[in-house]
């Protein structure tokens, strides 16, 4: 083969190259809308797209396995389900009940068809005491870990991280598994804002369970609130902002109400002193007025002088009695 030959070969090779290229280009397509509701077998996308949850490949192509939510995050289709019961991850933050203490280990319901497996030794310190129900008991909450899943034996739990333990003076509220991703918000955001705006402690677990603690029942409603609303509209758009404005339109209301109460209270709190006042005021005029005596009492002192003199005035009746004995004399000799 010639050297202009092999240019040629080289040239159309290039060319073919750039159509297939074009072509492969072409076929690169998504047959979705972002966070439209896709059902199984439905196609989602084909050609450079990676299957990921809730999807399935076959020839290239990539189909919905479930009834849910089409996401496209890159190149990669997931579909997360609108409804469905928890099935266990290792790694995933579950909040579970005991429901039965056997030798080292605690049996956790952590809701969905699998029972987890609790060992003394992933929770306590040795040593520890040989009755284990001293520590956690029947009817406990606790937040766990997933270490390990085996579908014969169910999940095993741990206690040895940041944030696991018993969990005590909050409430649960069971939500659907398929919505915790919504509720907890991409890295976070939407739990976030709800503990910021709210002041309330929260742990969101993958299991479709939320311990809430808060300061009064007030905010502790408007959480359960919260949550609600963005289970029944987790499959919208713009859920977060939707859920901010809600919680600060409720905020001022509930501050609105709040001042009220508190002008009643602090209009008794300004009489209760007023009175008190009044009645400390009272007590020093009784002092005044004794003071006065004492002071005025001492000038009444002075005033004994004229008392003798008037006492020096029936004095003047023994010179009268004389004068009345000499006229009586006077009379006699007469």
């Amino acid at each position: 083969m010639t050297a202009a030959e092999c240019d040629v070969s080289n040239e159309y090779q290039n060319i073919m190259r750039k159509y297939e290229y074009r072509k492969r280009e072409q076929n690169l397509a998504v047959y979705f809308k972002k966070k439209e509701v896709v059902v199984p077998g439905e196609l989602l996308a084909e050609g450079r797209y990676r299957s990921s949850m809730g999807t399935y490949d076959e020839d290239g192509k990539v189909y919905s396995a479930l009834l849910g939510i089409a996401e496209l995050r890159g190149n990669t289709v997931k579909v997360v389900p609108l409804e469905g019961v928890y099935i266990p991850s290792e790694g995933d933050l579950v909040i579970g009940t005991i429901t039965r203490v056997a030798g080292n280990n605690w049996k956790v319901d952590i809701t969905g068809p699998y029972g987890a497996s609790l060992h003394a030794n992933n929770a306590l310190r040795r040593p520890y005491d040989d009755d284990i129900s001293r520590y956690f008991d029947i009817g406990d909450v606790i937040a766990a870990e997933i270490t390990a899943f085996d579908r014969n034996s169910g999940p095993f739990l741990t206690l040895k991280g940041r944030g696991l333990g018993l969990l005590t003076e909050g409430m649960l509220l069971d939500l659907s598994p398929a919505k915790i991703p919504r509720v907890i918000g991409r890295s976070g955001s939407m739990i976030n804002m709800i503990k910021e705006k709210l002041r309330i402690e929260a742990v969101v677990a993958q299991n479709g369970r939320i311990w809430v603690r808060a300061p009064d029942a007030p905010t502790l409603n408007l959480a359960i609130k919260a949550f609600k609303m963005i289970e029944a509209q987790a499959h919208t758009s713009k859920l977060t902002e939707r859920i901010g404005t809600m919680l600060d339109q409720e905020l001022a209301d509930i501050k609105e109400k709040a001042p009220k109460t508190v002008e009643i209270e602090s209009e008794e709190e300004v009489r209760a002193p007023e009175k008190a006042e009044q009645s400390e005021e009272s007590v020093p005029l009784v002092e005044e007025e004794s003071a006065v005596e004492e002071i005025t009492a001492p000038t009444e002192e002075p005033a004994e002088p004229k008392a003798s003199d008037e006492e020096l005035a029936p004095a003047e009746e023994p010179e009268v009695a004389k004068d009345n004995d000499n006229t009586t004399e006077e009379v006699i000799e007469e």
